[in-house]
């Protein structure tokens, strides 16, 4: 079961097959984090805070 890295929740294989290389198994950042983002290859904090 995959999992994100920065926050450990879980994650669907379609989020895995979509926004991971292909040989990565478990995302750095997911939709349920609250103070990351993906910017591109990279992973950063959050300009603002959301809600």
């Amino acid at each position: 079961m995959p999992t994100c890295q920065n926050c450990d929740s879980f994650v669907t294989r379609q989020y895995v097959r979509v926004f991971t290389p292909t040989d990565v198994e478990q995302p750095r950042v997911c939709p349920n984090c609250p103070d990351r983002i993906r910017d591109g290859a990279d992973v950063r904090e959050t300009r603002s805070p959301r809600n």
